[in-house]
């Protein structure tokens, strides 16, 4: 046996948690939260590491490890800060191979690397209702990251948290990865172009489900941010990317300007992606002050997308009048993306004016309105020509409908008297004979 009942006794006045991890009484005799979970009591869904602090024979971490692949009430294992080391988590998962209600695995900050992991990879491959795991703080480095990856491709996994995990290079095959992955946490390692070129097969095409990506202190400068940028083009999953602290360059934070709002033409802006809710982009390596300025186009934009969620079209349209129906948004999106200032209004329907300028007149006030009439005069006057022209030869074109009919009347009127004429003479000729 893994455990004492005098050990359980000590434990249970110093320790402190929920009311899994309280000793409970049975019978008149104080219960531990391993014995719960060893007969399989319903109560008991978590163990933590108050439950396995008076493990330390070896026999016991593997007996451990088959009493809760045996038990079908178990949700949460949560052993961290030092709970397990190389050596424990392997004789963990020797019996540990397979489990039936786990939902959560937290391994937080327990020093194990690559062969940890290779010794979880049965179980990995057996938990079929594992949606969360976290192995953060752990120098599991690009191998145990590759073989993590692999082992859960077939796997319900939501959320995969790798924080500070000396990952360098990533390997990921587009046909198998984790197909319900939608929380990707890869903050504080050393990721850069290469792994960027593999994190954009996770984001490209119609299957992707990832909805939020931590980059945050890596490796990445404007080449890999360029990568991200344009695998997310035509992504309609992910709502949150952070990439705060990495190399980036003013350059590189105008690719995700454009990203989510394009102002080349209207019909960009309308198509730029409309799924993206927040992207941090802090302590970049350019000036305050104009770091400050795309970050604020960039969260308005975010911002439109959040308030329209799931409704792409709606928030293209919003797009189009907060940025490109304001002068001055304009001239300074116009300016950050270095896309000539002409005129707007040459791409809108003159026929559409009208309308176009009574909402900047409702959105933006009067001041704008003038600076559009300004800018739209000709298109304005074309469209009364125009209108007028129309309406010319509307009159123009019906008179000469009505004397085409009139003639082809008068014509028919004509050939039924020829044809009446005819007749009667015939019939005169029949009666003399």
């Amino acid at each position: 046996m893994y455990y004492s009942s005098s050990s359980s006794s000590s434990s249970s006045s110093s320790s402190e948690g929920s009311v899994d991890d309280e000793r409970l009484v049975s019978s008149g005799e104080e219960e531990s939260g391993l014995d719960m979970m060893k007969r399989n009591d319903p109560r008991k869904t978590r163990i933590s590491y108050v439950d396995i602090q008076h493990v330390t024979e070896e026999e016991s971490w593997e007996e451990l490890g088959r009493d809760i692949s045996n038990n079908t009430h178990l949700e949460i294992v949560e052993l961290c800060a030092g709970a397990l080391d190389e050596h424990k988590v392997s004789l963990l998962f020797r019996g540990l191979t397979r489990s039936s209600s786990i939902i959560e695995l937290d391994f937080f900050d327990n020093g194990f690397s690559v062969p940890g992991v290779r010794s979880m990879v049965p179980f990995l491959e057996n938990a079929n209702n594992l949606t969360y795991l976290c192995v953060n703080d752990n120098n599991i480095q690009s191998e145990g990251f590759n073989m993590l990856f692999r082992a859960l491709r077939d796997s319900p996994i939501e959320t995969l948290s790798c924080n500070d995990c000396g990952i360098g290079s990533i390997e990921i095959d587009s046909d198998n990865f984790p197909r319900n992955l939608m929380d990707l946490d890869l903050s504080d390692n050393s990721i850069s172009a290469d792994g960027c070129q593999e994190i954009a097969k996770l984001l490209q095409g119609g299957d992707s489900t990832l909805t939020k990506l931590d980059l945050y202190d890596n490796n990445i400068h404007d080449e890999g941010v360029g990568i991200l940028a344009d695998s997310l083009r035509n992504n309609t999953s992910l709502a949150t990317l952070h990439l705060t602290n990495n190399m980036v360059t003013i350059e590189g934070a105008k690719s995700f300007l454009q990203l989510v709002n394009d102002v080349s033409s209207i019909k960009a802006t309308q198509e730029s992606n409309r799924t993206l809710r927040s992207i941090r982009l802090e302590d970049w390596r350019i000036a305050q002050n104009v770091k400050e300025q795309i970050q604020r186009h960039i969260d308005k934009a975010a911002a439109i997308n959040f308030i329209n969620a799931n409704n792409p079209e709606v928030a293209g349209r919003a797009t189009v009048v907060r940025t490109l129906l304001n002068s001055a948004n304009r001239a300074e999106l116009m300016e950050l993306q270095g896309v000539n200032q002409s005129s707007l209004y040459g791409e809108i329907n003159s026929l559409h004016l009208p309308e176009v300028l009574a909402l900047i007149g409702e959105k933006h006030g009067q001041g704008e309105l003038y600076i559009a009439l300004k800018l739209s005069i000709a298109g304005v006057i074309s469209t009364v020509t125009r209108t007028h022209c129309l309406q010319e030869q509307r009159v123009y074109r019906r008179g000469r409908l009505e004397a085409v009919e009139a003639e082809i009347a008068g014509i028919d009127t004509a050939d039924g008297g020829v044809a009446q004429v005819t007749s009667e003479s015939r019939s005169k000729k029949r009666r003399r004979a």
